[in-house]
């Protein structure tokens, strides 16, 4: 008898899982983004709270935790509980960072790979009355320099330091000497830096560049893309011209949840996210802030991976980690 009840009762424990699952979500979810408001992360996350609402049939409720280049809303969301109403606005640096500091408070694993969201593109910029015209020309000059032309950047292991050495690296040139690095907190800065004649070149976020951009006072020699950019459709991409390493550096934003996501919440994720790649409103905010979706278009758990292999193999070739 008592066996009998004893599968009674994990038959409806069984069953009333499966309809608690089905029923998701009951309540609005909370999205943390792991940045301060109005930068690209912000964007994105508030992006796919108003796309992704119709298709759940509840609210997307957008909350910033910043600090710790991001690892305090990673870590908050890793603790969480998993039951699909905390996810995380993933970027780059959730791979980035643990790649590049072993005492990071977050393993670039440490989550539910739910689906990619999009690339959001770097840009390598030179002021628009500069005399270079092309990537190689400015390599060219960096060359010759000898180490006296400058790049802003945000740091030496941040996203636009890693854009810089790469490139600097696939051309055969000391990542860390050939030219030297400035650093300057927040895109704003950066591109006012360079438009003051205070550095050369510099490669950041799109977003940061473009009105720039757009006013002819900076010139664009390449993007580090997937692709082309529609609103750049001249500028060649890393990969084109072939930069092997800084073919693979962009910014990127992905849909985490905490690790042991239940199954069903990730394929109501996943039918929502096939929604959203077709929808208006997620793709006219994209091409807004310049960026590329690439819903349903990336295997997201190997491309974390793999993101995260660039990072840390970058860090150990040009000496920011020891060499295994």
């Amino acid at each position: 008898m008592k066996k009998f009840i004893s599968g009674f009762a994990l038959a409806v424990s069984m069953v009333a899982g499966a309809a608690m699952a089905a029923d998701y979500p009951e309540k609005a979810v909370t999205l943390v983004v792991p940045y301060g408001p109005g930068g690209a992360s912000d964007l994105a996350g508030r992006a796919l709270s108003e796309s992704a609402k119709p298709y759940l049939g509840q609210p997307v409720t957008v909350v910033n935790k910043p600090g710790a280049g991001g690892m305090n809303g990673a870590r908050f969301v890793s603790e969480a509980d998993a039951d699909g109403y905390t996810m995380l606005l993933a970027r780059v640096g959730m791979a980035l960072t643990p790649a590049v500091n072993p005492q990071a408070s977050v393993d670039w694993d440490a989550y539910t790979f739910v689906g990619s969201l999009e690339a959001t593109p770097m840009i390598l910029a030179v002021k628009g009355d500069a005399a270079y015209d092309s990537v190689e020309d400015l390599v060219a000059a960096v060359k010759e320099s000898e180490g006296r032309m400058a790049y802003a950047a945000s740091g030496a292991t941040a996203i636009d330091g890693f854009t810089v050495q790469s490139l600097l690296s696939d051309a055969s040139l000391d990542p860390l000497t050939a030219a030297t690095l400035v650093p300057y907190k927040g895109g704003g800065a950066l591109a006012t830096a360079l438009l003051g004649g205070h550095v050369d070149f510099l490669a950041i976020s799109a977003g940061s560049l473009m009105p720039h951009i757009e006013s002819g006072s900076m010139k664009p020699l390449m993007v580090f893309a997937p692709k082309r950019m529609d609103k750049l459709p001249e500028v060649p991409t890393a990969a084109e011209l072939g930069y092997e390493q800084a073919g693979q550096v962009t910014g990127w934003s992905a849909l985490y949840a905490p690790k042991d996501l239940p199954e069903d919440v990730i394929a109501k994720w996943q039918d929502v996210l096939g929604q959203v790649a077709t929808d208006e409103t997620w793709l006219t905010l994209a091409e807004r802030r310049g960026s590329i979706s690439t819903v349903g278009a990336v295997d997201m758990p190997a491309y974390a991976k793999a993101q995260y292999e660039l990072f840390n193999g970058l860090a150990k070739k040009f000496g920011y980690l020891p060499a295994e």
